[in-house]
């Protein structure tokens, strides 16, 4: 009772500061698209039977490179509705646009790093399926809109020195296609999910070269620049603030604290609320609700938890900015979790309308555009 009571004044006050409207706006932000995690069931067996528990890990159970069936069932969803401008809901895919080159890797004994766009990627992983023709489909008909994740999902550096000391778990999921094992196998201290967790300075002089290669092939592969940015794991030196804007990112989507390393594997906190502006006049942009059935055990409520959220967000007049990652709707790997969670985001999207007539579907680019024309 008394946590619950401190969770709801806590999301109130995180809610109070910054920006305003009165416009009833819904933003859905899932972040992993073009990320490999786990690269089939077959994989995720054999490294199970070499010894390691993946089982408590909804990542490794659930999330893989979303095929066409994927796809295809989510805009089955999202096109069922639509606001009173007749937009249908549309989810801003934060995207990392390559996965790494294994083989290439592996020949210089881990010492150097390739890539592949994460389009290669599909097409080895779904020959059959030209699964990018459909994210353009639901581009073109603005059920999705990338934004930028970054150039992949691990962090180069520090990845790189774990294999060339030799860390078994580390190895053995390399010689399998992935990294993405959990952080308890291999490290006391620091995931290499997040690409951007170090402060040291030659890490930090490639996370700028990192940015500013994943910011052009983001814009090679879907013809227009990324507005807005969202870390890995929300965690990011705030050094980098000024690559990002230099390559025309105006907005830092993420949680009410930004997250940035700090010496001797430190981090540090910065407090943020949605429409506060930095050094070089980036704004943030707050989640303040969550649709994750994937991450949450049964007993827990994600549609009417995420509808609270929502209804402390209009309370404040703030945009209602929903977390959902993609492993929500993956079902190559566990069919019934992507059955199971499109139930519930088709539950979600009819009470919002039904509850809230006059909200507005906009993407994270859109939210963007108006905060800046309606800046308080």
């Amino acid at each position: 009772m008394i946590n619950n009571i401190k969770q709801i004044l806590t999301s109130h006050y995180n809610n109070f500061r910054g920006w305003r409207t009165n416009r009833k706006l819904i933003v859905i932000e899932s972040d992993d698209w073009g990320s490999i995690r786990m690269p089939s069931r077959e994989v995720f067996e054999k490294y199970s039977n070499l010894g390691y528990d993946l089982s408590s890990d909804p990542y490794n159970r659930f999330d893989t490179l979303a095929n066409s069936t994927d796809l295809n069932a989510l805009y089955e969803v999202l096109k069922k509705y639509k606001d009173r401008s007749g937009n249908h809901p549309i989810i801003t895919f934060n995207t990392v646009v390559a996965n790494p080159d294994f083989s290439r890797i592996k020949a210089t004994d881990y010492t150097e790093y390739y890539y592949e766009p994460f389009t290669e990627t599909l097409k080895r992983y779904y020959p059959d399926e030209n699964v990018f023709a459909l994210w353009q489909q639901g581009m073109n008909e603005s059920l999705i809109y990338p934004q930028f994740h970054g150039r992949e999902h691990v962090n180069v550096p520090v990845w790189l020195e774990l294999l060339r000391n030799g860390n078994k778990p580390l190895l053995d999921a390399f010689e399998l296609g992935f990294w993405g094992i959990p952080q308890t196998l291999y490290s006391p201290t620091r995931s290499i999910q997040a690409s951007f967790n170090s402060a040291k300075p030659e890490h930090l002089a490639e996370y700028k070269t990192t940015i500013k290669e994943g910011l052009r092939l983001f814009e090679q592969l879907f013809g227009y620049k990324s507005q807005t940015f969202i870390a890995n794991n929300f965690i990011w030196s705030l050094e980098l603030n000024e690559i990002l804007s230099e390559m025309k990112v105006k907005g830092l989507q993420g949680m009410h604290y930004h997250i940035f390393p700090k010496n001797n594997r430190e981090i540090g906190l910065n407090r943020a609320f949605t429409g506060k502006r930095n050094a070089y006049k980036q704004i943030y942009t707050i989640r303040n609700c969550h649709f994750e059935p994937s991450q949450t055990n049964s007993k827990y409520d994600d549609i009417n938890n995420c509808l609270r959220g929502i209804l402390r967000a209009f309370f404040w007049k703030k945009p209602a900015i929903i977390s959902s990652h993609r492993i929500n709707f993956i079902g190559s790997l566990n069919e019934n979790n992507r059955k199971h969670n499109l139930v519930g985001l088709n539950t979600l999207l009819k009470e919002i309308l039904r509850k809230w007539p006059d909200v507005e579907f906009v993407n994270s680019a859109d939210l963007l555009g108006i905060i800046n024309e309606n800046d308080y």
